[in-house]
C-alpha cells in the first residue's frame, strides 16, 4: 500500500487571533483518524473544551469520509485529495471545512437499523450548531460549525 501522504500544514493568522489550520489528505480510509487526530489537537490547543474536541472529531471524520467514499475511482499511487480545514471563527465557536473534487452534495438519508452506512449527516446535524454545503469552481466544501456549551 502507498503511504500517505500529506500537505504541510498552513496556519494562518484568524481576527479572532488564533490561527487556522488547513492540511491536505488523500482519500484513502486512514485519512478519516489522521483528520480526528488533527482536529482534537486543534482544538486542545486552543484549550476549548474536551467535549467540543471529541465532537469536532467525530464531525471532521464523517466529512472526510464522505469525501473519501464520494471522490470516484481511487488509484493507489495516485488518491484524490482532500483538504480539511479548521477555524476558530470566535472565541467559542470552530468550524470545520472539508473540500474535494466531486461537485455533488451530500443528503442526509434515512438509514435502517441493517445499514451499514447512511448516518453520517445526521449524526453531523445533531452535533453541530449549522452545517452545509458550499460550491466550489471545482468540486464543494462541505462545513460544520460548534460552539463551546457556555
Amino acid at each position: 500500500m502507498t503511504a500517505l501522504r500529506t500537505a504541510a500544514p498552513q496556519m494562518r493568522p484568524r481576527p479572532t487571533g488564533h490561527p487556522g489550520y488547513a492540511v491536505g489528505l488523500a482519500c484513502l480510509p486512514p485519512s478519516a483518524a489522521l483528520a480526528r487526530q488533527a482536529v482534537r489537537t486543534t482544538v486542545q490547543c486552543w484549550g476549548l473544551p474536551e467535549d467540543l474536541a471529541d465532537n469536532a472529531a467525530l464531525i471532521a471524520s464523517e466529512l472526510v469520509t464522505n469525501a473519501i467514499q464520494h471522490t470516484g475511482p481511487q488509484e493507489p499511487d495516485a488518491p484524490a485529495r482532500c483538504r480539511l480545514t479548521i477555524e476558530r471563527l470566535a472565541p467559542d465557536t470552530v468550524r470545520l471545512e472539508v473540500a474535494d473534487h466531486h461537485t455533488r452534495s451530500p443528503a442526509k438519508r434515512t438509514a435502517t437499523e441493517d445499514d451499514e452506512t447512511g448516518r453520517g449527516l445526521v449524526l453531523v446535524e445533531a452535533l453541530c450548531v449549522d452545517w452545509g454545503t458550499t460550491p466550489r469552481p471545482i468540486g464543494k466544501a462541505v462545513w460544520a460549525e460548534l460552539k463551546a456549551d457556555t
